[in-house]
């Protein structure tokens, strides 16, 4: 389990949202660790879960598949990789960061991981029905943490009272 996970870390570019597609053919089509339908459940979990959203994916599966050690072998796979890419760059960076063809490298990765990270952004507001009557929640909640520095906590805080409040006297599911 913990080479399966480290194979997933090692070779997915584009962070967790990017590895769902990769875990899951692993996990359901390849192994057979878990059914299409427990997988959608655990990813659902992982999601609403506070924390790293690939490593919160692989504790929940390696639990299930062998409780405390498998949760543990299999964040240690996701993380190790990662781990040991920042590792390397922290020790040699510094031989290079004046380099003007790394930093050419640079400038031109940052639009790309601008791209990565928009991608899985547009992807969560599809998942999250989000649309032109309501698009002005996310923008908002945004703006108010990037131009006001609000706090990500009090957004999180102040938009789940707000769901409550909507569904229980405005929508009446509550």
């Amino acid at each position: 389990m913990i080479m399966t996970f480290f194979k997933i870390g090692a070779f997915t570019l584009g962070g967790g949202y990017a590895m769902i597609p990769v875990i899951e053919a692993e996990v359901v089509t390849k192994h057979g660790w878990l059914t299409r339908e427990e997988f959608l459940d655990t990813v659902a979990i992982a999601q609403s879960c506070p924390g790293v959203f690939a490593i919160n994916l692989s504790t929940f599966i390696g639990y299930k598949m062998n409780k405390t050690r498998g949760a543990i072998a299999s964040a240690i796979g996701t993380a190790l990789p990662s781990f040991l890419i920042i590792l390397a760059i922290a020790i040699f960076f510094h031989q290079f960061e004046d380099n003007k063809v790394v930093a050419a490298i640079f400038r031109g990765i940052r639009p790309a991981v601008v791209a990565l990270i928009a991608v899985p952004t547009f992807n969560l507001a599809k998942s999250a029905k989000i649309g032109w009557s309501n698009c002005w929640i996310p923008l908002a909640c945004a703006l108010a943490i990037w131009a006001m520095g609000v706090s990500p906590i009090t957004v999180i805080i102040i938009a789940a009272a707000g769901g409550y409040l909507y569904g229980r006297y405005i929508k009446g599911v509550l």
